[in-house]
């Protein structure tokens, strides 16, 4: 065999680039141009494959005076079976079964593999602290083996001297207790659990989300009728002389875990079962010094659920004012109720009438049909139907997105490009959207809840939803989780809007949206929007620049 010398290649790419293993990466000078302000993250991404016949692992060095500020992953591709839903518009990356670029992972001694006529790449974050002198900063990427520098890129970017003001749009991805319990193996709210929560809230916190599910019981979720979740509730209940006693201290060890990593609101789960309010969720209670399932799919929301609920509520809601968080604390009837769940919806409402006066409440909603009814305080619809609620006058809207807005709006699957994703934050700011919901943060089931998934293995919930509906990040073996491309991307996207917020205060809002819409052939909403990365990221680094302008008079 004729031993040739093994030749390395790297394009720097932007992080809106996904690098598939066999698709050569297209190095775009003007999508480098990388700018920032302070308190943000700005990533790119180094894409690098070899010639020859086996992998070779190799360090990666960054040289640059940020370097204590720089933060390098590689990115691992994961098994997509499903991708998109029955229909696709024109914007998709790919729509077969296949591996797809989507987990960060750390490097271990600052290493990473090189594939031969395979294409990966290296993840790599500025972490801009307030610290930071404003200035142009050079970056080398360079990867070595014993000494010798195999291939490297330059690139820099350009820090302005402006702080990106502090979030204030609430943002909650559903978090699920019993998929870190099950996953981990570990009894519910034993010490471990907790540890593994706290890591996890820590990650959550840092990428943008500010409001958390709390389950006051198993939230009535994803769970099919007449099955059941692991069970996760706080609360503690008893059954004595046909009375309802709750015990709140383990609420209250959830509350102050969860403002000790920064939680600024609280969400309480599910009061009713999901697609119509028809049950009871899922509550146990000690009864008689036994622990029993008292209430679930064997027993209707109004009833004797009611009773539970008036002796609830009201104790609950006295907690919350204690505990100095009635003003940031929301409440859910039942998920997704459409019109043929009318009713059930109304009824289980009237049962607890006035129990939750001078509370927030809201349900995710997609028919302005059922919200007309007057049920529904709050509603959250898709972002594929929220059009429909904002031309009927509707203001500080929230919106979320899940698995039925595949089609021509924002979504975060994998099989989509990351524009996709971070154009949300423009639509969100134009719209002056005050909340956004998502349903899965760690969602490690299949649907229904009907079996335990890996996460790695299964990134479609068993075929259901489109890979990367289900979960943000994967359960890391340190027991703290590892993030994606889709949370950092979309917590880019959060970083925009707070860009256009701060522009906003210094420019006014009309000189904002010239910015965003003067050069398009029509203007932004949640259907329409540009197709290309360079429209996003040229426009972030005209604001930064609009931005340190006027800081600078």
């Amino acid at each position: 065999m004729i031993k040739q010398e093994t030749i390395y290649e790297m394009r720097l790419v932007s992080s809106l680039e996904k690098v598939f293993p066999d698709d050569r990466p297209v190095y775009r000078p003007e999508c480098m141009k990388l700018t920032g302000l302070k308190g943000e993250t700005v990533s790119f991404q180094a894409a690098c494959t070899c010639t020859g016949f086996m992998k070779n692992r190799v360090k990666v060095r960054i040289d640059s005076e940020l370097k204590d500020q720089i933060h390098v992953r590689k990115v691992e591709t994961v098994p997509v079976g499903r991708t998109c839903g029955p229909i696709v518009d024109d914007n998709y990356l790919r729509t077969d079964s296949g591996v797809y670029p989507d987990l960060l992972r750390e490097l271990k001694d600052d290493e990473v593999d090189i594939y031969p006529q395979k294409w990966r790449s290296i993840w790599i974050d500025i972490e801009i602290i307030e610290e930071v002198k404003a200035g142009m900063y050079p970056i080398t990427v360079s990867l070595e083996k014993d000494g010798e520098t195999l291939v490297s890129a330059q690139t820099e970017v350009t820090i302005y001297d402006a702080v990106l003001p502090k979030q204030k749009i609430m943002h909650t991805e559903w978090f699920y207790l019993d998929c870190l319990a099950d996953y981990y193996h570990v009894p519910v709210f034993s010490e471990e659990h907790w540890e593994i929560i706290e890591n996890y809230l820590h990650e959550y916190v840092k990428r943008g989300c500010n409001m958390i599910l709390t389950p006051l019981f198993t939230p009535a979720l994803d769970t099919a009728v007449g099955a059941e979740r692991t069970t996760t509730q706080l609360l503690d209940v008893k059954v004595e002389n046909g009375e309802y006693v709750f015990g709140f201290d383990r609420v209250k060890q959830w509350v102050d875990l969860c403002q000790s990593c920064g939680i600024e609101y609280f969400e309480m789960c599910h009061l009713f079962s999901q697609w119509g309010a028809k049950y009871a969720p899922k509550v146990v209670a000690m009864v008689d010094g036994e622990e029993k399932q008292i209430f679930g799919w064997h027993t209707p929301a109004v009833g004797e659920y009611t009773k539970f609920l008036h002796a609830l509520l009201p104790q609950l809601t006295q907690k919350l004012k204690e505990w100095g968080i009635d003003k940031v604390t929301y409440f859910h009837l039942s998920d997704e109720p459409r019109e043929e769940h009318l009713e059930s919806y109304r009824a289980a409402k009237e049962s607890i009438e006035g129990l939750l006066d001078g509370f927030h409440t809201f349900d995710a909603l997609s028919s302005y049909e059922f919200y007309k009814h007057g049920l529904v305080d709050k509603p959250i619809p898709g972002n594929n139907e929220i059009e429909e609620f904002l031309e009927h006058g509707l203001t500080d809207m929230w919106t979320y997105y899940c698995v039925g807005q595949f089609y021509e709006v924002s979504n975060r699957f994998m099989s989509m490009p990351s524009l996709r994703n971070r154009i949300y934050g423009l639509q969100l700011y134009k719209y002056k959207i005050i909340g956004i919901l998502h349903w899965g943060y760690n969602f490690y089931n299949s649907q229904f809840s009907l079996e335990k998934i890996n996460p790695y293995q299964v990134t479609d919930a068993g075929g259901a939803f489109p890979s990367g509906d289900a979960f943000l990040v994967y359960p890391g073996e340190d027991r703290h989780p590892e993030e994606s491309i889709r949370m950092m991307v979309h917590e880019e996207a959060l970083q925009d809007m707070r860009a256009c917020e701060l522009l906003e205060s210094l420019a006014g809002r009309d000189f904002v949206m010239e910015c965003i819409e003067e050069d398009l052939a029509e203007p932004l909403t949640f259907k329409r929007f540009p197709k290309s990365d360079y429209y996003l990221l040229a426009l972030r680094n005209r604001i930064n620049r609009e931005i340190a302008k006027r800081v600078q008079q």
